[in-house]
Order: C-alpha cells, then structure tokens, then sequence
C-alpha cells in the first residue's frame, strides 16, 4: 500500500504507507526541508494545530492542542464534531530527542499504538520515517480503517506548513 501526492512546487512526493507483520505500520515520506524544520512543525503546538487535522474530514475541528514535547511530557489533543462533545487522544513522551526522534504512547484505549518518528537528515532534506506497533492485529486492521488513512494528507499538509514557512 503506498499513496503519492503532489507537491507544492509540482513535483510527486511519494508518501509510502506500508504494514509490516500483523502489528506494525511504517509511514515514510521526504520533506524539502532540514530536520530542524520539520520536527518544529511536529512540536510546535501552534505550528502542529495548522497541519495534523485532514482538512478533507468535515465537520470535525481539533478544539484544543496541548502538548509537552520531551522525554516523560505529556500531550492531549481534543477533537470536535460540531456538537457539546468531544473526543480525545492523549498519551506521554517516552523519548523525545530533538531534531532526530519523537516517541509517544496513544493511550485513549486498551490497544493504543507506540509511535515512533525519526527525522533522517538527507542533505538538507528530511526523510521522515513514522513507525507504530499496535497491540494486536485487529488494533492494527481498526487503524488502517480510519485514521491510518489520513496519514499521506496530513504529511500533504505538513509538506504545505513547511513550504510557507520557507526553510
């Protein structure tokens, strides 16, 4: 499985999305920007609000962006769908190195996914590799069912954030 999309300069970026075993999804796509740039807009709350949410889902807005990005911080984010209620997705740093590797427990359910982000350094590129380890298969077939999905618009979004930005 692998999606491409188009830059904003033109050019195909391929944004690869691949399963590997019954427990593992490997996200990989390069960004026309240093690392530095890159793990800003993964760490940022203000600079991650503008990109993370798949403009393509409508009527869901993210409502509040809290996020402490070191090792042991904490991050919780709150969903909105045009109603009172919202939904949440929180969980806490397990490593946190800047410029080169993100680490994070998604702790809103029982078969809640390790993720790991790694910021590769590609001579002023950034290749970046986003692997998560699910508990079970079926927490990994739920994935790929639903927010999984969004993956290659969001790292669209991202490529976007990045390009206004101008590094």
């Amino acid at each position: 499985m692998s999606q491409q999309a188009n830059s904003a300069s033109g050019t195909q970026d391929r944004t690869s999305v691949e399963r590997r075993g019954d427990r593992e999804l490997v996200v990989t796509r390069t960004f026309n920007a240093p690392p530095s740039a890159v793990f800003r807009a993964w760490s940022e709350p203000e600079l991650f609000q503008r990109w993370w949410m798949p403009k393509s889902v409508s009527g869901v807005s993210l409502v509040s962006c809290d996020m402490d990005v070191r090792t042991g911080g904490k991050y919780r984010l709150e969903f909105s769908t045009g109603g009172e209620d919202t939904m949440a997705f929180y969980g806490k740093y397990l490593e946190v190195v800047p410029n080169e590797r993100i680490v994070w427990t998604n702790d809103e359910g029982e078969e809640g996914a390790i993720t790991t982000v790694i910021f590769e350094d590609q001579g002023g590129k950034t290749v970046l590799h986003f692997h998560e380890v699910y508990r079970s298969s079926e927490a990994l077939e739920e994935a790929l069912q639903g927010s999984a999905t969004a993956l290659p618009e969001q790292l669209e979004q991202l490529a976007k954030l990045l390009s206004s930005q101008g590094e």
